[in-house]
C-alpha cells in the first residue's frame, strides 16, 4: 500500500492491505455486475484510515458476522459498515485506528 507509505502510515499498511483484499474479493464475488467494476477509496484523517469499496449490487448487503472475509475485516478494523446508494450502488467501509 504505497499510498499509506507516502502518508507516513506504513505501520497500518499490512492490515489495510488485508482489508482491501477481503472487501475487493467480496465486491468481485458478490457485487459484480457484467460490464461494471468496483471503486476503491483510501482516506486518511487525523486518527483514522478509512477504506471504502463501492460496487453496483446495492441489493446484496453484507451482514455483520457474515462470511470468513468479513470476520477477518471485523478482527482487523476498529469498525466497519455498509452505506447504501445512490442506486444501484453500495459502499462497504472499514476504519483502522491510527495510534
Amino acid at each position: 500500500m504505497e499510498q499509506l507509505r507516502s502518508w507516513d502510515l506504513a505501520y497500518v499498511a499490512e492490515p489495510a492491505a488485508q482489508i482491501v483484499g477481503e472487501l475487493a474479493a467480496n465486491a468481485v464475488t458478490h457485487g459484480h455486475v457484467a460490464g461494471r467494476d468496483f471503486h476503491l477509496a483510501l482516506l486518511a484523517a487525523e486518527t483514522t484510515v478509512r477504506i471504502e469499496v463501492t460496487d453496483t449490487r446495492g441489493d446484496r448487503l453484507p451482514q455483520h458476522g457474515g462470511g470468513r472475509g468479513l470476520l477477518i475485516v471485523e478482527g482487523l478494523a476498529r469498525s466497519w459498515g455498509v452505506r447504501s446508494g445512490p442506486v444501484p450502488r453500495k459502499t462497504v467501509w472499514a476504519e483502522l485506528a491510527l495510534s
